[in-house]
């Protein structure tokens, strides 16, 4: 089918979209894994080379991502059998899944929530791209992921799954009113520290209560190398220094340092909507706040077993030391409208790692409590 010559409905694409855009030609890519496609998302799937660039780039409108390869790579390591990437350095690789987008369709892309929560910087890029993570509509050509490994060296290999992508028609973002008319019907965020308005803001959780004072994680430095796709298999401990409330609800990010908190709202993404959290907001302070921004429909919802889900933040500050407070705005969750109602939900039966989440670690440590 010519894609071009499809017209798809206004919103941000569910799963049965995604895999019927793959069978009319919109994504070629070998066939999907069976847990690939998300409820309003497709993870990506890393090709069989990595290559070691000298810098991060933006192939701009007159070059190819390959062209740029061609004048910025080091060296190049085959992900066939696996190998590690190491911390500090940034790699290119293809992508097995390549775009042949219909006129009105765009797609954006963001870090998987369990490789934000690694510290592990990814970020997709097309053929003349002038900005990351972005597609633009009628988008024709390969995919490639920046990967950028922060704090901790990760083993990857072909096939593993560190990115993924929405695909969307126009404008999908609810405007005020419409925020605020879905929380009158739906109560996207339970206990509210702000009034709805662009979007729910969510504060911080610095008490730990219900978790014996656990408030969160900051990384370790100079840890063994994380496998991408083994869960369960790692001690806490050897990755992560737990941070307790000792009687103060204040806490200063140091500079440069890794953390996982958590919202003290508990939020909730009703089925024909999916969210974003916005990852950096000057207004609430010089830090960022989360790599790893898709809310899929369901997430947070009771029939899909979400009741009292919170959002998890990996907050790294920037220049200088920042002083949290108990409730203080750390980050805002923007909502979209879907295409069309979704036929399956994050946690209904999909194994979905982080339904009904408190504070919770990535899928590759062991539980952990005090």
């Amino acid at each position: 089918m010519n894609q071009d010559n499809k017209l798809w409905p206004p919103g941000v694409f569910p799963a049965r979209f995604i895999e019927r855009l793959r069978l009319e030609g919109g994504i070629v890519a070998p066939p999907f894994d069976a847990d690939q496609v998300q409820p309003a998302s497709l993870d990506l799937r890393l090709g069989d080379i990595a290559y070691r660039v000298r810098s991060s780039f933006l192939p701009g409108p007159e070059q190819t991502v390959a062209e740029r390869i061609a004048t910025l790579e080091l060296h190049r390591l085959d992900l066939t059998n696996g190998a590690v990437l190491e911390r500090g350095c940034v790699y290119l690789v293809p992508l097995q899944e390549t775009l042949v987008l219909p006129a009105n369709v765009s797609a954006g892309a963001n870090p998987k929530s369990s490789t934000g929560r690694l510290d592990v910087f990814t970020r997709v890029i097309g053929d003349r791209a002038r900005g990351f993570d972005t597609l633009p509509a009628g988008y024709h050509g390969p995919l490639y992921l920046e990967i950028s490994p922060r704090t901790f060296p990760v083993r990857v290999r072909k096939g593993s799954r560190l990115s993924q992508m929405r695909f969307r028609v126009g404008d999908t973002r609810l405007s005020i009113e419409e925020h605020q008319a879905l929380h009158e019907v739906e109560t996207l965020v339970i206990d509210a520290n702000e009034a709805v308005t662009e979007g729910v803001a969510l504060s911080i959780d610095l008490k730990g209560e219900g978790r014996n004072g656990l408030i969160g994680f900051r990384s370790k430095r100079h840890t063994p190398v994380i496998d991408m796709d083994k869960k369960d298999a790692l001690d806490v401990l050897d990755y992560w220094e737990p941070l307790i409330n000792r009687g103060s609800d204040e806490f200063i990010l140091d500079p440069e340092e890794f953390y996982i908190l958590v919202s003290r709202e508990s939020v909730h993404v009703p089925p024909a909507y999916a969210a974003e959290m916005v990852p950096f907001d000057p207004l609430v302070g010089e830090f960022r706040v989360h790599y790893a921004g898709f809310f899929d429909p369901g997430f947070g919802h009771s029939a899909a077993g979400g009741t009292g889900s919170r959002a998890v933040l990996e907050v790294r500050s920037r220049e200088v030391p920042f002083l949290l407070g108990h409730g203080q705005t750390i980050g805002r969750l923007v909502y979209e409208r879907l295409a069309e109602q979704p036929d399956r939900l994050y946690g209904s039966g999909l194994g979905s790692n982080y339904q009904a989440q408190t504070l919770k670690l990535s899928k590759h440590f062991r539980p952990f409590s005090l």
